[in-house]
């Protein structure tokens, strides 16, 4: 039985929003002969459902491998792991690179800095700081691979250029592309002359993503889309960072949702970390793998348990914000790894997520 003494930290009605119920759904495009930008045509909606074909013909998983914790330095650069850990990024799908090569980094990081810098000169409204110049650099993190099949992370940053080069170099914007422990058969199935790196965080001004998105989308015929976290894969990361509290205390669970009444209702759910990790033990046990089911039964739990409290079903808003120390992920698809320890497992799930909603 759960015998919480998690409280509703706080309900608030905001006018002037739109209604989560009333928001159109964002439709992907699907390519029909090409990972490119051209031949594209409205597809079917199946990533959206659990259990159901995705775009890549796939089954979205209904069981996953319970969250391991890792040393994640002892194969990546620290220095890199601080700077994953450091931002809060945005998160977007990209297809597949078409002739990317690591090896021609250094060629990529000056093609992409004399790119910017033509657009600002013909007017493209960007500030990288009072600065006159920048400099890009794009880099491997070496170690984030999971399988053989992953290609290697691509880090991207760009800073202001100092007037007298006594002054240090300023970060203006970062972001990185990423596969961890993607579809093989998936991957496998890519021609050579194609790179999969489906996960694309970038942090910084909007008009600089703008920028480095296009210059990516010419130089290697790839296209970026809008990645939103759905409700199923908010619950998973509740339930997963859940898991990890005996080994790696979580500090607090907090849940945000938005319900569809006029005004629409905002509800930040704060549940203590040990009834939380109670009542998914008490639905997990000992088993190495999760299953759907369970996530479901954990979150129901959660929400009679509010219920009970304050007569809100919470299964008829939306899931927006999950939150623990471990981390934070947002509907509108934005994440803040607050651990390295459990990287990989966010990691394999939002590309797992980055996958599905990939056109073909």
């Amino acid at each position: 039985m759960f015998n919480s003494t998690s409280d509703l930290s706080g309900v608030s009605a905001m006018e002037g929003r739109v209604s989560a119920a009333n928001t159109p759904v964002t439709v992907p495009m699907t390519r029909r002969k090409s990972y490119g930008r051209s031949c594209v045509e409205n597809p079917s909606l199946y990533w959206q459902t659990p259990g159901h074909l995705t775009t890549l013909g796939h089954r979205i998983p209904t069981s996953r491998e319970a969250a391991r914790s890792q040393n994640i330095i002892s194969k990546v650069d620290p220095e890199q792991v601080a700077l994953l850990v450091k931002h809060e990024w945005k998160l977007e799908y990209v297809t597949p690179l078409y002739q990317f090569r690591h090896a021609q980094l250094k060629s990529y990081s000056k093609h992409l800095a004399s790119f910017i810098v033509a657009e600002k000169q013909q007017g493209y409204a960007v500030e990288v700081g009072t600065e006159t110049g920048l400099k890009v650099t794009i880099s491997t993190i070496p170690g984030m691979a999971e399988t053989e099949d992953d290609a290697e992370t691509v880090f991207v940053q760009i800073h202001s250029k100092p007037t007298f080069g006594a002054d240090a170099l300023k970060s203006v914007w970062c972001g990185w592309l990423t596969c961890v422990n993607g579809d093989r058969e998936y991957l496998r199935s890519l021609p050579p002359d194609f790179v999969s790196l489906p996960l694309f965080c970038s942090s910084g001004s909007e008009a600089l993503t703008a920028l480095v998105k296009s210059w990516f989308e010419r130089t290697f015929d790839c296209n970026f889309g809008p990645l939103f976290l759905n409700s199923t894969t908010m619950k998973w990361l509740a339930a997963l960072w859940t898991g990890c509290h005996p080994s790696n205390n979580i500090r607090y669970l907090k849940l945000s949702w938005t319900m569809p009444t006029q005004p629409p209702l905002d509800i930040m759910y704060t549940v203590n970390p040990q009834d939380a990790w109670e009542l998914w033990n008490s639905i997990h046990g000992e088993d190495a793998r999760i299953h759907v089911d369970e996530v479901q039964r954990f979150m129901n739990g959660l929400e009679t348990h509010l219920f009970r409290h304050f007569k809100i079903y919470l299964s008829a808003g939306t899931l927006m914000k999950v939150s623990t120390f471990l981390g934070s992920a947002h509907h509108h698809g934005k994440i803040k790894i607050g651990s390295s320890d459990y990287i990989s497992t966010l990691l394999t799930l939002l590309t797992e997520c980055a996958l599905q909603r990939t056109p073909m």
